[in-house]
Order: C-alpha cells, then structure tokens, then sequence
C-alpha cells in the first residue's frame, strides 16, 4: 500500500464506530422512555390501588369469568378453523387434486416402513443368534 492510500484509509470515518454511536444513541433514548413508561405505570399503580382493593370482590369474580370466556372462545375459533381445514383437505382428496403435503406424507410413511422392516430382520437375526448360542451351551 503506498503513503498516499494508507493516510486515505486512515482519514475516512471508521463505519463501526458511527454504527456503535447510531446504536449507543438509539439504546439511550429506548432506555429513557422505558424509564419514564415505567415511572408513569407505578405513579398509576399508586393512584388506582384503592379502587383495586375496594373492587377486588367485583374484579376477581370478573376477570376469572372473563379468561374462562375468553379461552372458551378461543378454543373453539381454533376447533372450527381445524374442522374446516380437515373438511377442505378431504374434499381435495376425494377430487384426486394434489394434496398438500401428501408428498412429504407418502415420503415418511414409507421411511417408517423401511425403518419396521429393518427392524423386523434385525430382531430375527438377534433371536437367530439366541437360539444358536443357546443350542451351543446346551451341546457343550
């Protein structure tokens, strides 16, 4: 590298340090409104709690009943989508349409055969070599 290059390089501005000032100033000005999103949740905190304490045997009763709602109709959302995608995937398949994912299905349903196969011989050469280590120390 000549004289020339080598002060070029050492006078342009290094790209990791104004990244790390970008993230430094961007990380303080988060970090300031978190406090302040903080401090303003405890200030309200302070204020509601009376109420919170008076209404507590209102609320409890409430908000239980709420979240048994609330995941009564969640699961039933979640149910019927799965119903419908059942539906719809046996509709596709009674029609002969290509299915989605039937080969990925075809592919492990026959790896798992070859998988039980090899397992099956595997265990008759094990009970193979049983029987003739057996018959071996009943011979000797």
């Amino acid at each position: 590298m000549s004289d020339q290059q080598k002060e070029l390089h050492r006078s342009t501005p290094s790209y990791e340090s104004l990244r790390f000032m970008a993230a430094g100033t961007l990380g303080a000005v988060l970090l300031g409104l978190s406090s302040l999103t903080f401090a303003g949740t405890v200030i309200f905190l302070i204020l509601v709690t009376p109420f919170l304490i008076m209404a507590s045997p209102i609320l409890v009763p409430a908000v239980i009943i709420h979240a048994l709602i609330s995941a009564g109709f969640l699961f039933s959302g979640g149910s019927g989508t799965g119903a419908l995608a059942a539906m719809f995937w046996m509709y596709r398949n009674v029609g002969g349409k290509n299915l989605f994912g039937a080969d990925q299905l075809d592919f492990a349903r026959m790896r798992i055969a070859s998988k039980a196969w090899v397992m099956k011989e595997r265990a008759k050469e094990g009970g193979q070599s049983v029987q003739n280590k057996a018959q071996e120390t009943t011979q000797a």
